[in-house]
């Protein structure tokens, strides 16, 4: 007789596994091409060669892009996190009436199309005189990423004894003293969680970007300029960068999330 649950075993991991191949296709291909000494993008590369990382590393206009998207990304990540902490504390602690659609009004930059809120702010920025202005691709960029911040942090604070602070209340303990001392240092591995998708969520983001950056260049927007203008190799080396750099990232809030999760448990 045939045993059901025997081939459910077997296919299940079986499609797991082919889906999550399907999703790396991308990788396995860009990661080759960029170690490939051909002038145009090959696949497989017909010899090895690191012609373009050294390309990357000595173009002033890549360098460029690098260097103001990790300014952007790290001062809005930073205001993100304060603001969208702030906001989370707030919606679990403050017992508001209507918190729920307080909380669902924030969670709407993750449902509106990215695009919808380009040119919302790019009319709002510009009766502002903020076009163009890097202040005003922080405030943008914080704007995407705060929902993101409530989200992991609003999920920390509820798993968070409040009696611990209500006994510290008691005790005679100001609020921003039982911020510093008692909340931070008990939620601190989800508010690094949330800061680094606040961080690669800004350092991402093209449509906001296109829109709203004027001269200000960063690593996406380069990307797609490059791609509508000419095919350089030089962007598969960043593409490849950009993976390593996401993967290093992901393995840190895989573990943060880890070890958040058991102190949770104790």
């Amino acid at each position: 007789m045939n045993n059901p649950r025997g081939k459910t075993r077997i296919l299940v991991p079986l499609c797991g596994a082919l889906i999550f191949l399907f999703l790396c296709m991308p990788i396995l291909i860009t990661l080759p091409m960029s170690f490939s000494d051909s002038d145009t993008l090959q696949f497989p590369p017909s010899g090895f060669s690191l012609r373009w990382y050294e390309n990357f590393v000595q173009s002033p206009v890549w360098v460029q892009a690098m260097s103001t998207s990790l300014q952007l990304a790290a001062v809005s990540s930073v205001i993100a996190l304060t603001l969208g902490s702030l906001a989370a504390y707030g919606l679990v602690r403050g017992n508001l009436v209507g918190s729920i659609g307080l909380e669902a009004h924030f969670m709407a930059p993750m449902i509106i199309p990215n695009i919808i809120t380009a040119i919302a702010l790019y009319f709002a920025f510009a009766k502002l005189d903020m076009l163009g202005t890097f202040a005003g691709l922080v405030i943008a960029h914080a704007l995407v990423a705060i929902p993101f911040v409530i989200t992991v942090v609003t999920g920390a604070l509820r798993a968070f004894d409040v009696r611990i602070e209500q006994s510290a209340r008691s005790l005679g303990a100001k609020w921003p003293r039982i911020l510093l001392s008692i909340v931070i240092p008990n939620i601190y591995p989800a508010l690094f969680v949330a800061w680094i998708f606040s961080f690669v969520i800004s350092f991402d983001e093209v449509i906001l970007t296109y829109f709203l950056s004027g001269t200000y260049v960063t690593i996406p927007k380069e990307m797609f300029t490059q791609l509508q203008e000419q095919v350089d190799p030089t962007i598969t080396a960043v593409s490849s960068l950009l993976i390593a750099g996401s993967l290093l990232l992901l393995l840190a809030t895989a573990r943060l999330s880890v070890r958040l999760a058991s102190e949770n448990r104790g």
